[in-house]
């Protein structure tokens, strides 16, 4: 790409694009309609206690396959208008600097690596490729992957799910070259896998109908194609060893201000069409899982519905302590949904009072939160069947 006699200029308009072309095309479709009851039955815990002290050390090292949800600076190193390598991306992050994440702090596995006694796991692309730098884990995960390779792709150049998957095979080659078959074997096993996608695939293909991809594809088969890739790569993983890890499902996106500004809701309430196709997903997963443990059963796998705990704080956040639950801390345009965040100046002052940072993303506040409910189902139960606390406390299940 040409550069612009004036940078600032021509990031200006690339992240214009950003904001409106990847969108465009967008149409409400029909779902199958999941039951609220799913949803409410469950209750949040009514007297939280403080956060878990760090885990005994079990887990020798955590790796991180996913999207923008943790991306924590894989795409500073690829060519495309998904990048949170600017201010004020990270200005409340423990460098007070830009990273990659797409966040003003910590994204979930930041504060899960704290619990897990291990230091913040750095991206694939930005490590030396030494032993030392990846033994306690890696993140793979890109902004704009989906389980589709073509998933975002609009939007520049990205690692998808399946080459995530291949680079996680390179590095288990590494291991086993520079520890033996056996200690590497171990180290594996003993390890946690966190995979946190899903989410393009609806916002960058299905909602725009890539391909007329809505014409062969009613939501519920789409999402049951979805589960079913993402069930076969956990069967990869599965043989190479992997035997911990959580699936997360996805946030309710119909909640974000970007889609809050563009059909023009009412006193900040979520596009349920949208969500629905949400809770299509989770429902499908968490099946999923709960088949994948019959068919691996020296395997612990737990699925986490991120859409059961984030519209717990949505519902109760003043009671979360925040003030703002519709409006991004930092965007323009109604709720902030119309433009991404591309300057400190268009940011709130106390990203702690908000849920969302940007158009899609929420705050560190609401990863914190999150983080403690996968941990330990501090405030809400949302991993099934149980918590990764207690999957750290299990061990590795031997058949």
């Amino acid at each position: 790409m040409e550069s612009s006699s004036s940078s600032s200029s021509f990031r200006l308009l690339s992240l214009l694009i950003l904001s409106h072309a990847m969108f465009f095309g967008f149409k409400p479709v029909g779902v199958v309609h999941i039951s609220q009851d799913l949803y409410n039955s469950r209750s949040r815990n009514p007297s939280p206690s403080p956060p878990p002290p760090p885990a005994p050390i079990s887990v020798p090292a955590l790796f991180i396959i996913g999207d923008s949800s943790v991306d924590c600076g894989t795409n500073n190193f690829l060519a495309t208008l998904a990048r949170a390598d600017h201010l004020p991306y990270g200005r409340d992050f423990d460098t007070h600097k830009p990273t990659g994440r797409f966040c003003n702090g910590r994204i979930p596995v930041d504060y899960l690596a704290l619990y897990l006694g291990l230091p913040f796991v750095p991206s694939y692309l930005g490590q030396s490729g030494s032993f030392s730098d990846m033994k306690q884990g890696l993140n793979y995960a890109s902004a704009g992957a989906g389980m589709i390779f073509s998933s975002g792709s609009e939007l520049g150049q990205h690692i998808s799910f399946t080459q995530q998957i291949q680079q996680v095979m390179d590095t288990f080659q590494q291991f086993i070259l520079t520890m033996g078959e056996d200690a590497a074997s171990n180290l594996i096993s003993n390890s946690i896998f966190y995979i946190s996608i899903g989410t393009n695939d609806y916002i960058h293909y299905y909602l725009p109908d890539v391909s007329g991809v809505q014409s062969k594809y009613i939501s519920w088969k789409f999402t049951q194609f979805l589960a079913h890739t993402l069930k076969q790569e956990i069967k990869n993983l599965y043989n190479a060893n992997v035997r911990r890890v959580v699936v997360m499902g996805l946030a309710p996106i119909g909640c974000a201000p970007y889609y809050l500004w563009q059909y023009n809701s009412e006193n900040g309430e979520c596009v349920k069409t949208i969500n629905n196709m949400i809770m299509e997903f989770n429902f499908v997963m968490r099946y999923t899982v709960k088949e994948l443990r019959k068919e691996l059963i020296d395997a612990n796998i737990i699925f986490c519905d991120a859409y059961l705990g984030s519209m717990d704080i949505i519902k109760n956040f003043d009671q979360y302590g925040f003030s703002v639950s519709d409006k991004a801390c930092c965007g323009l345009g109604r709720y902030n949904g119309w433009m991404m965040c591309i300057s400190p100046g268009m940011a709130c002052g106390n990203a702690s009072n908000y849920l969302w940072w940007d158009q899609f993303h929420p705050t560190a506040a609401v990863n914190e939160i999150l983080a403690e409910n996968v941990w330990s189902g501090l405030h809400t139960r949302m991993c099934y069947p149980m918590n990764m606390e207690q999957m750290v406390a299990q061990g590795v299940r031997i058949r």
